[in-house]
């Protein structure tokens, strides 16, 4: 057991029944608090580098404004155009 250091600041969060019992379950373990546990976590994450993946977005991002020699005006009337595409396909649908 560690010798509590003077915490700043108090966050809410909200767990499933199952991650409030392991977190319960390893503060018994350690002989801890559940705050404890929840702190050596966000330490732990947090010195492992581990990033979310990356979105589809972050993929493709390089890509973006990279085509050359399309009409300037290409996505002006992109929406008005799908648009269309909804209506035409509701017709054929009835």
């Amino acid at each position: 057991m560690r010798v509590r250091q003077k915490q700043n600041t108090t966050l809410s969060v909200r767990l499933s029944q199952e991650e409030e019992g392991t977190v319960r379950r390893l503060a018994r373990q350690h002989q801890s608090t559940v705050s404890d546990v929840i702190r050596d976590a966000v330490r732990t994450f947090g010195r492992s580098g581990k990033q979310r993946p990356p979105r589809p977005y972050d993929e493709i991002a390089d890509l973006i404004g990279s085509v050359s020699g399309l009409p300037p005006d290409l996505s002006d009337a992109s929406g008005e155009r799908f648009a269309e595409i909804v209506r035409e396909k509701a017709v054929r649908t009835r």
